[in-house]
């Protein structure tokens, strides 16, 4: 019996570059991340941050999105937020639209009664107005879209497992809430397909009756089968816990709320006392935690592979909070750079330290770990 040859070669050694591990990352590390994106927006008018801050949430999204039906929907989102801005335009050509001295041009004047005083309909239109209520819209469809950044990138099924004990029933509301947005952008795409396969696209068609009421419809009845999933399940079950326990526990959860939001208000409101600010904030965050640990005591549940909370996660939600927090420093040090002047008319800034902070935004593009993708 004749052995075969032994082979000798090179052996293959392991390749210099190491592919990561593609996983999703946790929910609440894109949640934080977005709502920190969010409030630097909520800090200035200004609308090349403005434009910064879309663009920057928009690479994220294409870099790290998932392949889930929900995650294709951040076009909507780009729709809602030129919806917005169109709104708040028109309403300030109808509703006093002279706010400078440079008119554009004059619409028809609706003669009010003395009653409405103060309000006008119609008349000049200045370019003054018109910007003010371009960058008022442009800020909140800006807010609009990096919410809508997180439906997208985070599934809030998985947002639910780690939730607090105590606020599982409220945790429960509001993953069927959150689904609600994501469940109409899938239920438009699947209704577009359907029409498009029916050969309906082209043909005038009603809106309301044949698009609208079917989205809304199937959007809503697959949110109340995912509540009614979860309640079989066991969610919002709750232990037996004596009428002392419940009385303390929602005491504190309520003074650590009202403390959180004097502490909130003393923050924002610079003449107020220094000991309504940071104080009070931590005062209210302590009687609320002490309360949820109570509180979650009465939860009885288990959780079947939970999401890891690994350096990916702690990099993405520092880097919210850290341009939240640059943008916070800029509108106290310089809010000039941040709210461009109308009165007189000025091209707004590109500040230098915001533009650094909401660039750093674009991190989690590198940092989050690759999805899983088929």
């Amino acid at each position: 019996m004749q052995l075969a040859p032994e082979r000798t070669g090179p052996v293959a050694q392991p390749s210099a570059r190491v592919r990561r591990t593609a996983r999703d990352l946790h929910p609440g590390a894109w949640w934080i991340w977005a709502l920190g994106m969010a409030t630097a927006a909520s800090r200035t008018t200004n609308p090349l941050l403005l434009g910064l801050i879309l663009a920057v949430v928009a690479f994220v999204v294409s870099a790290r999105r998932t392949e889930a039906p929900w995650a294709k929907g951040f076009k909507a989102y780009l729709w809602f937020g030129l919806i917005i801005i169109g709104t708040r335009l028109a309403f300030r050509l109808l509703l006093d639209g002279q706010y400078g001295a440079h008119v554009l041009f004059r619409l028809p004047e609706l003669e009010l009664p003395s009653v409405a005083a103060g309000v006008r309909i119609g008349g000049a239109v200045s370019l003054e107005g018109l910007l003010a209520a371009f960058y008022d819209g442009l800020r909140l469809a800006t807010l609009l879209i990096c919410l809508g950044a997180a439906n997208v990138l985070a599934n809030p099924k998985r947002l639910l497992k780690s939730v607090p004990g105590a606020l599982h029933e409220v945790g429960v509301a509001l993953t069927v809430a959150l689904t609600m947005a994501p469940q109409l952008v899938e239920s438009a795409q699947r209704i577009r397909k359907a029409r498009r396969l029916r050969g309906e696209l082209g043909r005038r068609t009603h809106f309301f009756a044949e698009v609208l009421v079917p989205v809304m419809t199937d959007a809503l009845d697959r949110s109340l089968l995912l509540a009614a999933a979860m309640d079989s399940r066991g969610y919002g079950r709750t232990a037996h816990v004596p009428q002392r326990t419940r009385r303390l526990t929602g005491t504190l959860v309520l003074a650590g709320l009202i403390g959180v939001c004097i502490g909130i208000y003393g923050l924002l409101d610079g003449s107020s006392p220094w000991t309504l600010g940071v104080p009070m904030l931590a005062v209210g965050l302590l009687a609320a935690g002490i309360g949820f640990f109570i509180g979650g005591q009465r939860v009885q549940r288990t959780r079947y592979r939970p999401d890891p909370w690994l350096l990916a996660e702690w990099g993405v939600s520092a880097i919210g909070i850290l341009v939240a927090t640059t943008m916070f420093a800029a509108a106290v040090r310089n809010p000039t750079s941040l709210n461009p002047s109308l009165q007189p008319l000025q091209w707004p800034a590109l500040p230098l330290l915001p533009t650094l902070a909401i660039l750093v935004g674009a991190l989690p593009a590198w940092i989050a770990p690759p999805p899983v993708r088929s």
